[in-house]
């Protein structure tokens, strides 16, 4: 089998597996943090997309335009650069909560 559809393929099958856990009744949570800052500490729930990669990490999820999608970072500053890409992509649901600590209280 050859690397790229491998890699295919496995790409496929995690984004199944965080779409069945990133759905937390009806709000996805998104850390835009880096990966090592959501290994320390993160929404049990969350799904990790670094806000530059938001554009591409919310298409693979197949959320609907107006879904809810509650973002968070370490204090809101990068979780707002994600909110905005995510309004230029006609997305209407998007929530910034802020930093972490606000979004462990939610």
């Amino acid at each position: 089998m050859k690397f790229k559809t491998l890699l295919s393929i496995v790409s496929l099958v995690l984004a199944a597996v965080v779409t069945s856990i990133a759905f937390a009744g009806d709000i996805t949570w998104i850390d835009v943090r880096k990966p090592d800052e959501f290994q320390q500490q993160h929404v049990v729930g969350a799904v990790n997309i670094p806000y530059e990669d938001i554009a591409a990490g919310v298409t693979s999820l197949h959320l609907e335009k107006d879904a809810v999608i509650y973002l968070y970072c370490r204090s809101g500053r990068r979780s707002g650069i994600a909110k905005e890409s995510l309004d230029a992509l006609g997305y209407t649901g998007v929530v910034n909560v802020g930093g972490l600590e606000a979004a462990l209280a939610e």
